[in-house]
């Protein structure tokens, strides 16, 4: 088997259809390199254009079995249990991911964070204004939806918020991801929802950082926007085929950062916020104070 293909038990692990489908993009253009071809003479030889093949090697589109067949045989793979592994990667690849029941309440932009997030080892986040998605309790999150106006709760919005629901389950699933969230201390002072519900948050926020998995770090008010001007999120995958993402937000969709200077950017962003926090363990008491004053 050549040094650049996955094996079955390298394969099986992955977490998602995402990682799958990066982790086969990757492979695939290492062969051609090793190969010395160029992607505009691959690209021809599927039947497609420079900008699909990039894709496809970036892992951001579905694959064709077809397709696959006639790269493996273009860089070389002749070998019948190579090429199996290969082409068993493509039908795990494809398999659409359990959100695909609300795309129609999903931007297509957000379908490939969830994808992300749900095949991600280590998650890391900064958020200057609300609890993190993943550690919201549902009343806080209709609030936000709703704009405060709770009482009128349209059924894209129900929608919307089920799927967020449906996200948590990964931080108690089987394997799952480090949830590392840094929260400037005004999030925990903003009543979203009213006394009761902003409660309940707290205290939800306090039980989830108990958890092995989730940390959770509070950036004191005199520390605030000294390190970060905006939140983000960084999604660090444990597959060294797959490139580290920075997640961007913003009123009208979302930037997805991979190149190593933007990844060094951010990652010294929350090196310097995890300084600036409190430490989890104050963190964690702070909250607890917080509760007692409610």
């Amino acid at each position: 088997m050549a040094e650049n293909a996955p094996s079955g038990a390298d394969a099986a692990p992955l977490r998602g259809a995402t990682a799958r489908r990066m982790v086969l993009g990757a492979q695939l253009r290492r062969l051609r390199e090793s190969a010395r071809i160029s992607r505009s003479d691959a690209a021809y030889a599927v039947r497609a254009s420079d900008s699909k093949l990039s894709r496809l090697e970036l892992g951001r589109v579905a694959f064709k079995e077809r397709d696959v067949a006639d790269l493996l045989t273009m860089y070389g793979v002749n070998d019948p249990a190579e090429r199996d592994v290969f082409l068993d990667m493509v039908k795990h690849a494809n398999q659409p991911g359990w959100w695909r029941r609300y795309s129609d309440v999903m931007p297509n932009w957000f379908q490939d964070f969830v994808g992300l997030e749900e095949s991600a080892s280590l998650i890391q986040g900064f958020e200057l204004q609300f609890v993190p998605g993943l550690l919201q309790i549902e009343e806080y999150a209709i609030a936000v939806a709703t704009r405060g106006r709770p009482e009128y709760v349209p059924e894209d919005v129900r929608k919307r918020i089920a799927l967020r629901m449906e996200r948590q389950k990964i931080l108690g699933g089987v394997r799952p991801p480090s949830l590392w969230v840094v929260l400037d201390e005004s999030v925990l002072h903003r009543p979203i929802g009213g006394r009761r519900v902003h409660r309940a948050q707290l205290e939800h926020l306090l039980e989830m950082a108990e958890r092995p998995n989730v940390t959770v770090q509070v950036v004191p008010n005199q520390l605030s926007g000294y390190a970060a001007e905006h939140p983000f999120t960084i999604l660090r995958f444990a597959e060294p085929e797959l490139p580290h993402v920075v997640y961007v937000e913003h009123m009208s969709g979302a930037l997805y950062l991979d190149g190593l200077a933007e990844i060094e950017v951010y990652s010294r962003a929350m090196d310097r916020l995890m300084v600036d926090a409190e430490t989890p363990d104050r963190s964690r008491a702070l909250l607890t104070k917080l509760l007692s004053q409610l």
